[in-house]
């Protein structure tokens, strides 16, 4: 999620924790910091932009690693302010908020590294975008009443509101997202679609409108199918469109070391296509709309894939049109989609 919402999330839970035991402001200020912690990992350059990507979410977003990280932390924080009889309390709030960044995280599609040593698996949910002020304004108000107001009784319970709301706000996002998923699952079998894998994530900024990406069973098959489907739709079938996905150039190219990478973090969800200039390019279908992608990766020239560093290229559509495109298809409205232009 964005930072934001992550240091919102972790004043509300510290403060939640420590309660009266300490100033408010204390808590919500080491919240905030222990709240951003896990991020400070985009800092480091890999040297390969696919490699940023893929290791984003891994090592300072395992719950294994955060909880031994914790204590350290606590006795920091404790010492800091004198607070050696609370060393228990800082130290299961800090916790809280440590591991909450993580699972906030997995909520979205990306991919979280949660059980790193022990296994690599990127975990995301995919039912929450990374930005939701639906989401986030419940945790800033909560956090802004428990540090304004006199009372503090009230100000605590506006925080413990406000951290309710938004945890009920992400169990709406996984029901929604199942609903969605069970009316596309059904639209495909109508139209004789086989798919195997479907992927079926919010649209920016809300939970009313989803993106739904389904793969074939057939690994020959050319094409993945898109569509997009509001909670407001009436009960016409969800209507797919086909888009090619490079099945020749994966079959040739698929065990390249960058493809194989993310094609596994995506999990499968990827299309490879050349460039004009005869580079090779791969794409995470998971975050963007056809034809634009956050994610497009350049590997090289078809004969040498692999032997110099990744580039990434990031394609999005005009925001304008689109945002009000998802103002207004989000209520149930049948509208194409304005993907037809990009910014530069």
């Amino acid at each position: 999620m964005d930072s934001l919402s992550q240091i919102a999330l972790g004043s509300a839970v510290a403060i939640g924790v420590m309660g009266r035991r300490t100033a408010v402001w204390k808590a919500a200020t080491w919240g905030a910091i222990a709240g951003t912690l896990p991020d400070l990992d985009v800092v480091i350059d890999h040297g390969d932009a696919l490699l940023n990507m893929v290791l984003h979410r891994a090592e300072s977003h395992a719950l294994f690693w955060l909880t031994l990280f914790a204590p350290l932390l606590a006795w920091i924080v404790s010492r800091v302010h004198r607070e050696g009889p609370l060393f228990r309390h800082w130290w299961l709030a800090l916790w809280l908020v440590l591991i909450t960044h993580p699972l906030l995280d997995a909520m979205t599609v990306y991919g979280t590294q949660l059980l790193l040593p022990f296994t690599n698996h990127p975990f995301g949910v995919g039912s929450m975008f990374i930005i939701d002020p639906a989401y986030t304004l419940p945790l800033v108000v909560g956090v802004v009443a428990a540090l304004r107001m006199k009372d503090a009784a009230r100000g605590l319970r506006w925080n413990a509101v406000g951290l309710v709301l938004s945890t009920a706000y992400l169990a709406w996002s996984v029901l929604a997202q199942e609903h969605v998923e069970q009316q596309a699952r059904t639209s495909l079998r109508e139209q004789g679609i086989s798919a195997e894998q479907m992927l079926v994530t919010p649209a920016p900024f809300q939970t009313l409108l989803w993106r739904v990406v389904a793969l074939p069973d057939d690994p020959a098959d050319p094409h993945f199918h898109e569509a997009y489907v509001s909670l407001f739709d009436g009960p016409e079938p969800v209507r797919f469109t086909a888009h090619d996905r490079g099945t020749k150039l994966m079959a040739t190219h698929g065990q390249a070391a960058p493809i194989s990478r993310l094609a596994a973090f995506a999990g499968g969800f990827v299309k490879l296509s050349t460039t004009p200039d005869g580079q090779l390019r791969i794409t995470d279908l998971r975050m963007g709309q056809e034809p634009d992608y956050v994610f497009n990766f350049h590997l090289g020239p078809l004969h040498a894939v692999g032997s110099e560093p990744t580039k990434q290229v990031s394609e999005r559509p005009l925001v304008g049109p689109a945002l009000r495109w998802i103002g207004r298809r989000m209520w149930g409205l049948d509208l194409p989609p304005p993907w037809k232009s990009r910014s530069p």
